[in-house]
């Protein structure tokens, strides 16, 4: 049934190079399904009826039959009316006419009118959905089964076209590649005028509610197609609301870093003018001072003035930088491998703690993994100024145990029984930080 202009695609292929990308040829037939449908004639009441709902209008009739519903709307496709059902007073049943037969809906109201999943302004704009998505369900069906065969979501540039360069760039130096991987955060969403699906190239029907659109990148996908399309996605700057509590991986990939900037700014002034102070990481600077380096983040991103001239005391930045870390909504050591490190650190043998360790780290996402290990190469030469700071392993590893990995359930008790096998891990990961990484 598809028009054969549209039932494939242009054939360009995924490209390197941003300047060769070739939009895809979007598939019109839903399109023309959904300007072909039915559309709605409401059958009024000719009385005014006293038991009418004050959101409805005269398309309620009262207290009638199904018998009596369909004499009224036989002969008119798409003609609707409201009654109030015989077997159950007070509750309500939408009578419309398709597919030369009145079909029958309960009808709900909670302020929003609605049949399913679906709420609407309107009675209208509900018959309006009900008519377009009836009518290319019927028309199209084997279409709607076999539409996602033939996906073009990896010939769209914005989505795609880094993706290798990132994982080859996070993946450097590890024993083994992995693929960069994101939870995509979809939300049912409404499109104002016609949008098409990123990942099957077909229309996206409907008055509202017509797909999902990833919070991330701004991929828009049906409903459907949502679950297949692969769980790595490359976010759009402009989504990205602030710095602090937001997910690593999303953070580096919008920015295309192999690092949050924050990781970076903070340890270079560190670095630069506190590696001999006492206490570093261990002695809090002024709360509020720390907070306003977290607004300045989330406000000017790598533009954030963290120099001695804005914060002299190199406690505020340290401290900013620990706020990030105990931000983030998944730990640097992620939540599903806390406890394989929790195990690990229990290990009697020495070596065989390490092994533990080193294989933990090679299951963490990429930018997980290279921002623990920028990290701990940064700790490791907080250490050689111990004569000065008086911060080893040891004591590093009591600061950013409970910061860099914390338990999936958030329990209390777990956490504290947990403290000493936490400390031991970063301790570790520090100590032996060239071997480990």
């Amino acid at each position: 049934m598809a028009a054969s202009s549209n039932s494939s695609l242009s054939g360009s292929s995924l490209s390197s190079d941003p300047e060769d990308y070739q939009p895809p040829i979007w598939k019109s037939y839903l399109y023309q399904l959904q300007q072909e449908a039915p559309r709605p004639k409401r059958i009024t009441c000719p009385q005014e009826m006293e038991s009418r709902p004050k959101y409805y209008g005269r398309e309620f009739h009262g207290v009638i039959s199904r018998d009596y519903a369909d004499e009224l709307l036989v002969g008119t496709e798409g003609a609707y009316l409201i009654r109030e059902s015989q077997r159950q007073p007070g509750t309500c049943t939408l009578a419309l006419r398709f597919g030369h037969q009145t079909l029958n809906y309960r009808l709900f109201y909670d302020g929003k009118h609605f049949v399913g999943e679906k709420r609407f302004e309107s009675v209208h704009d509900l018959v309006t959905d009900a008519l377009i998505t009836l009518y290319i369900e019927t028309k199209a069906a084997e279409y709607i089964a076999k539409m996602t065969t033939n996906p073009i979501y990896e010939h769209l540039g914005y989505t795609s076209l880094l993706k290798d360069k990132m994982v080859h760039r996070l993946s450097r130096g590890r024993t083994e590649p992995r693929r960069v991987t994101f939870q995509r955060d979809e939300k049912v969403h409404t499109f104002r005028g016609p949008h098409w699906c990123e990942y099957c190239a077909n229309f996206m029907w409907g008055l509202i509610a017509q797909g999902v659109r990833c919070s991330d990148c701004g991929l828009n996908v049906h409903k459907q197609c949502s679950k297949l399309v692969p769980s790595d996605c490359q976010p759009d700057l402009r989504r990205i609301k602030k710095v602090f509590s937001c997910d690593l991986t999303t953070l580096v990939k919008a920015h295309n870093a192999t690092r949050p900037m924050v990781v970076d700014m903070c340890i270079r002034e560190i670095e630069l003018r506190g590696m001999k102070s006492e206490g570093l990481y261990r002695v809090s600077g002024f709360s509020e001072h720390i907070e306003d380096v977290r607004l300045a983040f989330d406000r000017d991103g790598e533009k954030a003035d963290i120099s001695a001239s804005a914060y002299a005391d190199i406690n505020i930045i340290a401290g900013a930088l620990k706020l990030y870390f105990r931000d983030l909504p998944i730990p640097v050591i992620t939540f599903d491998l806390y406890s394989k490190f929790i195990q690990a650190a229990k290990l009697p043998n020495a070596e065989s703690r390490l092994e533990a360790i080193h294989e933990g780290l090679l299951q963490l996402p990429p930018a997980h993994y290279e921002t623990l290990r920028y990290l701990m190469a940064h700790l490791k030469r907080v250490t050689m100024f111990e004569k000065y700071n008086l911060m080893n392993a040891e004591n590093l590893g009591i600061v950013f145990g409970p910061t860099l990995m914390q338990p999936p359930e958030q329990n209390a008790l777990t956490t504290l029984n947990d403290m000493r096998q936490q400390k031991l891990v970063v301790q570790l990961i520090i100590e032996h930080e060239d071997v480990l990484f």
